[in-house]
C-alpha cells in the first residue's frame, strides 16, 4: 500500500518536470509536506480536452474537445467516486490496486476517463512483518516520483448548481518489486517518464496497455534508508523526518 508520502517541491518546479501548466491557484494555495496522509491536499498532472470557446447556443450543445490541455492541479488524496453520497469514501479509497482498479466500481470508470500522475518526492513504508521500522523510499536519479493515479470530482446532489466540486484521487498500488525486498510486498506504482504521455491520454482506450504500465518498476529505480518513528503521527511535520537514523 501507499499511505504516506512526502511532497515539499514547489509546484511551478513540478509542472516543469512533467511539462504542464499550473491550474489557478495551486501555486498560491500549495504547502510543503513531509507527511502527506490520506484526506490531505495532493497535486495530480492531468491531459484534459481543450473546448473550443463558443458562441450563444443551449447547455446541451457540447463543442468538440481540440487536442488537450496538461495542468497540474490539487485534488484531495482519497478517491470519492462521484455517484457517492458523501465523502466518507476518501478516508478509505486513498490507494487501488492494479489488479483490480479496471473492474471494481469503485474505479472502473475513473480508469477509463480520468488517469493522472500524482507527484511526490518520497514515499514511506513500514515493514510488512517483524518490527515497525520506517523506511523513506526515493527515485535513485533524484527526480521527482510519477504515481499512477485516478481522479474524480464530486459534489453533493442537493448542492447549488454554482457549489464547487470536490477533486479527489487515488494512487494505484502493485506487487512490491526488487526495490522493496524484505520490507513490504505491494507499492505505489512508479511510472517511467517515457510512459507519460500514454498513461496520461485521454483518448487511449487500450485498456490492456493500460495495464501494462501498471508493474513494479526495474531493480535500482529507487533507493532508500531508515527513518524515524515520528512519521507515524500525522501531527508531525517537518524536513526531519526524511532523514536516516
Amino acid at each position: 500500500m501507499c499511505g504516506r508520502f512526502a511532497l515539499f517541491t514547489p509546484p511551478a518546479r513540478m509542472a516543469r518536470y512533467f511539462g504542464a501548466s499550473l491550474a489557478d491557484g495551486v501555486d498560491s494555495e500549495f504547502q510543503a509536506s513531509w507527511n502527506v496522509a490520506p484526506t490531505d491536499p495532493v497535486l495530480g498532472v492531468r491531459d484534459r480536452p481543450v473546448r473550443p470557446t463558443t458562441g450563444p447556443g443551449t447547455e446541451e450543445e457540447q463543442p468538440t474537445p481540440q487536442g488537450t490541455e496538461r495542468l497540474l492541479m490539487s485534488f484531495r488524496w482519497g478517491l470519492i467516486p462521484w455517484w457517492s453520497k458523501d465523502t466518507k469514501s476518501g478516508s478509505r479509497l486513498f490507494n487501488a490496486r492494479s489488479e483490480t482498479v479496471a473492474t471494481k466500481a469503485s474505479f472502473r470508470e475513473a480508469f477509463r476517463e480520468r488517469r493522472i500522475i500524482v507527484p511526490a518526492d518520497g514515499f514511506y513504508e513500514w515493514y510488512k512483518t517483524g518490527g515497525k521500522q520506517p523506511h523513506y523510499f526515493t527515485r535513485a536519479d533524484g527526480q521527482p516520483l510519477a504515481f499512477a493515479g485516478l481522479a474524480e470530482r464530486w459534489r453533493a446532489k442537493d448542492a447549488p448548481k454554482d457549489a464547487p466540486y470536490v477533486r479527489s484521487c487515488t494512487v494505484i498500488t502493485a506487487p512490491g518489486g526488487a526495490d522493496m525486498e524484505g520490507i513490504h510486498d505491494r507499492m505505489p506504482v512508479i511510472l517511467d517518464p517515457a510512459t507519460f504521455d500514454l498513461w496520461l491520454d485521454p483518448a487511449n482506450e487500450d485498456t490492456e496497455e493500460l495495464l501494462a504500465l501498471l508493474r513494479p518498476p526495474p531493480a535500482g529505480t529507487v533507493v532508500h534508508h531508515p527513518v524515524g518513528a515520528r512519521i507515524g503521527n500525522v501531527r508531525n511535520n517537518d524536513p526531519t523526518l526524511t532523514e536516516p537514523v
